[in-house]
Order: C-alpha cells, then structure tokens, then sequence
C-alpha cells in the first residue's frame, strides 16, 4: 500500500500525523490542566468548606460537653450563659454545614442531626428548669438520660466528618488516575512523534536528496563556487535551460507568425465590414421602394404573396447585415450608473407584444431593486432581448420564462449582480452547449449565429460574463453576471 503512495503524498501524511499527534498532546494537555482546576475548585470551593463545618459542628457540640453538671454542682447561672452561645454557634455550623452538602447522604445526616439535637435541647432545658426549681434528684435522673442523646448526635457529627472525609479521597484518588493517564499517553506519544520524524527525514534523505544527489552525479553537475549542494547546481541548471536563446527565439517566431496570422483575420473582417455596410445602403432603398409600392399598387393574391416574401427576405438579409456590422465593429460603450433592475423593465416593455405573441407569460422574481453598477444601460437590453428572444423562438408552443435577480459574493471579484433568465423549452443539447457561443454557429434555420456571440462580448466588455445551465427536455437558464467594480472602456474612465 505505502510503496502505490507518491512522495508528495507521503510527506503530507507524516507531516500531518506529526500535527495531529502534538494537536491531540495539547489536547490532552487542556483537558488535564482544566479538569485538575475543576477538581481543585470542588476540592476547595465546597469540600474543604463542608469539611470545616463537619468539624466546627462537632467542636461545637463538644463544647457545650459539662456546663450542665457544673451548674448543677455549683448553681452558678454563668454555665447557663455559655451553654447558651455554644449552642447558638452549633446552629451557625449547622447552617454552614446545610449550605456547603454535596451528596444527598450528606444532606440525610444532617437533618438526623438536626432533628435529634432539636429533641435533645427540649429535654436539656427540662433539665435545666427541674435545677432551677430545686428537683435535683429528678433532674439529675433525666440528665443522665439525655447524655446518650448527646452520644448519638455527637456519632452522628463524626460520621458527617468521615462523609466528607471519603469524598475529598476519593477527588484526590480521580485526580491521581487522570495523572496516570496522562502519563501513559506521554510515554505513547513521545516515541510516535520520534517514530514518525525519523520516518519523515528517511523518505526525505532516500527519496528526494539521494535521487537529486545521483541525478547530480550522472550529468555531471556539481556544486559550483558558492553553492553548498546538489540541489542548488541543480537550480543553477535549470535557471540555464530557462534562460536559452534558442528555444526563447523559436517561441519567438512562432508568436511572430500567429500575430502576421491575426493581422490578416482583422484585414478580413475590416474588408467584409465594408462590404456589408455597402450591401446595407442600397437594401435600406430597396426596402423604402418596396414599402412605397406595397401601398400603391393592386396586387393580386398570387403577386401579393410573392411580393411579402421578397420583403420578409429582404428584412432578412438586413437583420443578418445589422449582426455582422455590429459584431464587426462593436460600439463604444456608454457607462452610468444604472440599476440592472431598471434595464430588465425596459426590455420586458420593449418586448411586451412579441411576448403575448409568442403566448409567453414572463414572471419577474425581485425581492428589492438591484443596487447601481457602472454599465451601458442600452447594451445590456439588448444583452437581455436577445435572450429573451431566443427563449421564445425556443417555446414555439408558448410557455413561461422566469427571470430572477439576486446578488452574490465571489472571491476572486467580490460582490457580483446576478440576472437568471429561465424558460421551461426543449433544452440546449449538451453535445451543442460548448459551440453556442461561438460567431456564426446557429441552430435556426434563419438565424445569424452572432445573438449570444454579441452578448457574450458585451458582457465580457463590462467585466462581466454570461453562464449557461441547460438540460434536454427540461429548460435552459442563462446567468447574467455583472460585478460592482468600476469598468474603464478604451480612454473612458467613468468614476
């Protein structure tokens, strides 16, 4: 599998697999580093502070341990008073505690806590009043009761401690393990990474330097005055062969031809241009004669249809003279600034009777006018007629087109215009796509083959361009793309 690789491609893998292997080191290095931070704030924020309450709790309990029996020893009301904030600072501890609980057992205890110290208060203070009033003996029986109460609560405290105890082990323990991982995968990673550089400097030792060297050593090229190696005599070699006057004077020659070649197409054109512009003087007298004779004389029925068929062929002949001088000799272009939104308005109220009479229902999709882009308003409805045309002359059974406009970014240019110009025809055969836009190249009968060539030029003179999407027996769509940039035209500059 490796040996079907090629060089460039097995670089690439062991370069990324290097990236990927120290990506996922610091990866792993991130999540270790926040985990032990959320550890040690638990540790810290919450465990170490319900520990304190657990001891502060039983310290608390403890001492309030012996004032009763020594005020019942001595009948002094200062053990009273003691007894009283030590008890008023358990239940500070006990709120503590209540506050700082994690787990539900935590919480359990407590509230045993809570009640039994609740219980043993109530009958601590029976205790207290049967002194006060002089039942010594009765109270000293219900005092003895209630020390095993104390005993419970004061179990109870210790065993809240070893809770909170056990859960700051077991952090520390969870702590311990991700350490461990971490170390593993380090003792993983650290021979992958020297693995894989070692694999990448062989493949560039034995595969690229060594081939360079050998190919060094048998066309005898050498490491020249300043050169360090068999890579820069190569480069020396190749700035050589690049710089050949030979091979630079064929190229030459060859662009020479090609230009004497062009000069000759332009002299070309340039002549046929004269020649249909000659044609067109004497044709637009004949069609004026005819247009004068077809309201003065009577014709029959059989010369009146001979004489509609000259004057369609001869309106032929003009319209096919008008193509060939306009894609012959483009005009200059008129730039403004100008909506597209506004040039698609005048060339669907340009075309408003030869669409009803085609049967054509056109559907216009414009959330918001276009914004303003520098054009030549008149060349682009006529970019725009000429598509909308050849969309109805494709539907001769009527139908509908849709046309919608829309904006987009591209990369390379920026904001772009876009004007979408679908009809639901026969479709463009694929095998015919690539050659539609070329001069002459028609599949009408009647047809110039110059339409979408001078569209396309049009276009093109606007720093814009004409895309095709068609599907045999599913309707053809032409994008009109017009960028925002500013378009100098010949010694035109608008700005």
């Amino acid at each position: 599998m490796w040996k079907y690789i090629s060089l460039r491609a097995r670089i690439f893998l062991l370069v990324a697999a290097l990236i990927l292997t120290a990506l996922v080191g610091g990866l792993v290095t991130i999540w270790h580093t926040g985990a032990t931070d959320d550890l040690f704030t638990t540790l810290i924020d919450k465990n170490i502070s319900s520990f304190q309450a657990a001891e502060g709790l039983e310290i608390a309990l403890l001492s309030q341990k012996g004032y009763l029996t020594y005020y019942f020893l001595d009948g002094n009301p200062e053990w009273l008073q003691k007894l009283k904030e030590n008890h008023q600072s358990f239940l500070q501890w006990l709120r503590k505690a209540h506050n700082s609980a994690t787990t539900p057992v935590m919480t359990e205890i407590l509230n045993k806590i809570d009640s039994k110290y609740k219980d043993y208060i109530a009958r601590r203070e029976e205790v207290i009043n049967l002194y006060k009033t002089g039942n010594r003996d009765q109270g000293a029986k219900l005092h003895w009761e209630i020390r095993h109460q104390f005993l419970e609560i004061y179990d109870l405290c210790e065993n809240y401690k070893l809770v909170n105890q056990g859960i700051i082990s077991q952090i520390k323990n969870e702590s311990l393990a991700q350490a461990r991982f971490i170390k593993t995968l380090a003792l993983i990673v650290m021979p992958s990474v020297v693995l894989l550089g070692l694999l990448l400097t062989y493949i560039l030792i034995k595969q690229l330097l060594e081939p360079i060297r050998q190919l060094s050593r048998e066309t005898g090229l050498g490491p020249g005055p300043g050169e360090k190696d068999e890579v820069q005599a190569l480069s020396r070699r190749v700035h050589d062969l690049i710089e050949n006057v030979d091979q630079a004077q064929t190229k030459l020659e060859r662009s020479q031809e090609h230009l004497v070649q062009s000069e000759k197409m332009a002299m070309v054109g340039k002549l046929a241009a004269g020649v249909a512009h000659s044609i067109r003087n004497p044709l637009t007298s004949v069609k004026m004669r005819l247009f004068s004779m077809g309201r003065t004389l009577e014709l029959s029925p059989t010369h009146q249809e001979d004489f509609e068929v000259i004057a369609e062929e001869i309106r032929h002949i003009d319209n096919i003279v008008a193509n060939f001088l306009e894609f012959s000799r483009p005009p200059k272009l008129m730039m403004q600034k100008v909506s597209p939104s506004d040039v698609v308005d005048m060339a669907l109220q340009l075309l408003r009777h030869r669409l009803e009479s085609y049967n054509v229902e056109v559907q216009l999709k414009r959330s918001r006018a276009l914004p303003e882009v520098w054009a030549d308003p008149d060349q682009l409805k006529e970019v725009l007629v000429n598509l909308l045309t050849n969309a109805c002359e494709a539907m001769k059974g009527g139908g509908s087109i849709v046309i919608q406009e829309g904006e987009t970014f591209l990369q390379s240019i920026g904001q772009v215009v876009t004007i979408q110009v679908s009809d639901n025809g026969p479709g463009i055969p694929e095998a015919v796509q690539d050659k539609i836009f070329q001069p002459f190249f028609t599949t009408k009968e009647e047809g110039t083959g110059l339409g979408l060539s001078i569209a396309t030029r049009i276009l093109g003179e606007h720093g814009g361009w004409l895309d095709l999407d068609s599907q045999e027996g599913r309707g053809t769509t032409f994008t009109i793309n017009l960028p925002y940039r500013k378009i100098q035209y010949g010694s035109h500059l608008d700005s």
